[in-house]
């Protein structure tokens, strides 16, 4: 069994700890050992893709629910009388069911899904609402025009704030 080392992740993803985080938890606790194997890809800055290679599924054999921060993918090979009548002489082409479960961040949505030469690409993007977006807060100085003048005791003279 190979382990994979987010080390990397931690250092360049500054404030994104959590997220490498759960990706690694998911990793560790999904219980199919490995199958189907999977990439991750970071596309841009806020967008994501997950590639699952599932050779030997058809649209109509996999089904990706998001409920929740929790993805799934699943996987069911109905076999046909068809498959029954074949004689392999190897069968290293695994067509078992799967389920693959991925822990999403805040804030990641599925965009969309493809099949194409036995990958099952996802599409993923992080969509953080405005309240929690960065502001750029602009450094000025208070000018003496713009701030109220204070009186002194028993002075009707104005003096500008320091």
């Amino acid at each position: 069994m190979s382990t994979i080392d987010l080390t990397p992740l931690y250092r360049t993803m500054v404030g994104f700890d959590r997220m490498a985080n759960l990706i690694d938890s998911a990793s560790r606790l999904d219980g199919t050992q490995g199958y189907p194997p999977y990439n991750i890809e970071r596309v841009a800055d806020d967008a994501f893709a997950i590639e699952i290679a599932v050779a030997g599924f058809a649209e109509e054999d996999l089904e990706i629910e998001t409920n929740e921060n929790l993805l799934t993918v699943a996987g069911k090979k109905v076999q046909d009388e068809a498959a029954n009548e074949r004689q392999f002489l190897h069968r290293g082409i695994a067509e078992r069911g799967f389920l693959r479960r991925f822990q999403l961040a805040d804030h990641v949505i599925v965009t969309g899904a493809s099949l194409k030469n036995g990958l099952l690409r996802i599409d993923l993007v992080r969509e953080l609402p405005e309240a929690k977006k960065p502001r750029k807060i602009e450094i000025g100085t208070v000018s003496a025009k713009k701030s109220k003048p204070k009186l002194v005791e028993g002075e009707k003279k104005e003096v500008s704030a320091a």
